[in-house]
């Protein structure tokens, strides 16, 4: 149960070829994924706690549904019809994965559902107006498909009375060699995307859209995540920044990223309807917490593949909207399908 005493639920959904994921109801949280590799031999791939207290007292967003506004909001601050919001500055000078508590710290409901692709999870949460400053009582549904196509499907899908940003992602931290297994450096990721938006030092987008051709931010062809990380600079070192997708067309629900582990042949692919991705590579992880098998997570243990609207997207005129209008329904599609070779 959390602190005020609410009860905490737990889904499990497991599908024929070995493959489990758990979810709990506290911040609608993926808390296990257990994916075979090429021997068969399944590895839970996402970092986390094996009990409810260690998540109560404080975490990096581990596995959560992050919102209303996923990443971050330049000074907590914007307008919207001509009126001012204030919302929690916990990140620096800027608000941050929807402020002090945010969806990821709510209890949300949940009911299993029937779908044609798999065993799934329906998480259900009414977020009243004005709750973390935000506007309007937005009614939020996000759902956890497991196919047997070894897809983990995550729809989510929001209505609101009066407008207001919405900006929904998970925030899974992946190490497909099984979490605590070291660093990240050895996985090979390629991302579909030829550009990112280069952000000051509080990574606040400065608005700009600049190619990744020549530089560090490039993962158009394969690349160890390790080979750059270094030169990415920021304090702690790693990437912690926002790529534009390349699309076909908006709204499209296209594969953007293939990652691979080589030690497991883990292969992991994500496909979004989201215009861009958050890359961060798990930069403040310092030691300071033990996960799940008990071994502790050091820096660049993991990585995390937000899909997302572009960070500070609603004080940004020249980014993909975040206004969520009455009438209007957010949908968001993103499917991690696993594989090995």
């Amino acid at each position: 149960k959390t602190e005020d005493g609410q009860q905490v639920d737990q889904y499990t959904l497991t599908n024929g070829n070995g493959m489990t994921a758990r979810i709990i109801t506290y911040g609608a949280m993926l808390t296990e994924l257990h994916v075979p590799d090429r021997d068969g031999n399944p590895g839970d791939v996402v970092l986390g706690f094996d009990n409810l207290e260690a998540y109560l007292e404080g975490h990096p967003y581990f596995g959560c549904t992050t919102g209303r506004v996923a990443n971050r909001i330049a000074g907590g601050r914007f307008t919207l019809n001509g009126e001012e919001y204030t919302l929690a500055t916990n990140n620096g000078p800027n608000h941050l994965h929807g402020g002090e508590k945010g969806l990821d710290k709510r209890v949300w409901e949940a009911r299993e559902v029937k779908t044609k692709d798999g065993v799934a999870v329906e998480f259900h949460y009414l977020s009243p107006d004005g709750e973390e400053g935000y506007p309007g009582n937005l009614d939020i549904y996000v759902t956890y498909t497991l196919t047997e196509d070894n897809e983990l499907r995550i729809d989510y899908r929001a209505t609101t009375d009066k407008a207001t940003p919405v900006n929904l992602t998970n925030h899974s931290y992946f190490n497909l060699a099984g979490e605590g297994n070291g660093n990240i450096y050895e996985h090979v990721l390629q991302l579909n995307a030829s550009n990112y938006t280069p952000a000051d030092e509080t990574l606040i987008p400065i608005g700009a859209v600049v190619p990744v051709a020549s530089t560090v931010m490039d993962f158009t062809e394969p690349k160890r995540i390790g080979r750059d990380i270094k030169q990415v600079g920021g304090d702690p070192v790693g990437y912690d920044h926002n790529f534009v997708l390349d699309k076909s067309e908006s709204g499209k629900l296209e594969k953007f990223a293939e990652i691979h582990e080589p030690t497991t042949g883990r292969v992991m692919e994500i496909s979004t309807t989201e215009p861009g991705v958050q890359l961060y590579t798990g930069n403040f992880l310092d030691g300071t917490l033990t996960g799940k098998s008990g071994k502790v997570y050091h820096q660049h243990y993991a990585f995390c593949l937000e899909t997302q609207h572009f960070p500070d997207s609603i004080n940004q005129p020249n980014f993909p909207s975040v206004v969520l209008n009455p009438g209007d329904t957010y949908t968001h599609t993103t499917v991690h399908k696993f594989s090995t070779r």
